[in-house]
């Protein structure tokens, strides 16, 4: 999928988009958010954030590596029906958003502490990674890639593969 964006805008709702759609998986979901510095990275992440309810102010963890949000149930859909299919399968409870930003990592060894093939493993849970090129390593071979590139001050072309 290839979207044109011409405001921050409009990134968040396209990232919204994708999260709703995610959100009905139950498989876990590995997002790499690639782009140079100041593509929109992580205006995507909180536009997806945004859309899964999550009501925290969402921004890069550089310093801390990674944060880890509650997704509210309300993000599993706005039709009551389908919030009664999560939680009859089991979707409901305990499902997270994690957020990494890996620009300051040397390499995959730098995340060791963080238990990242729990985290990846575990059904319903969401990962959104930054600058994921520096731990290609560790990275599951199934996960979407989210390429947003300058194309001028406010707009920017984003390229959406690997979504099933």
């Amino acid at each position: 999928m290839l979207f044109l964006s011409k405001s921050e805008k409009e990134t968040q709702k396209m990232a919204g988009n994708l999260a709703t759609k995610v959100i009905k998986l139950q498989k876990p979901v590995i997002m790499a958010l690639e782009g140079e510095l100041g593509a929109g990275k992580t205006t995507f992440a909180k536009g997806f954030a945004k859309a899964l309810g999550v009501r925290t102010r969402i921004k890069s963890p550089t310093f801390v590596l990674m944060k880890k949000y509650s997704i509210s149930s309300s993000g599993y859909s706005s039709r009551s029906q389908d919030r009664r299919s999560a939680i009859a399968s089991g979707l409901a409870a305990d499902r997270y958003l994690y957020h990494l930003d890996c620009y300051r990592v040397g390499d995959h060894n730098n995340l060791s502490t963080l238990d990242l093939g729990s985290i990846f493993s575990m059904p319903g849970n969401i990962v959104l990674i930054e600058w994921p090129e520096r731990v290609r390593e560790i990275l599951p071979k199934k996960l979407i890639r989210v390429r947003i590139d300058h194309i001028s001050l406010n707009k920017r072309k984003i390229q959406i593969t690997g979504v099933s």
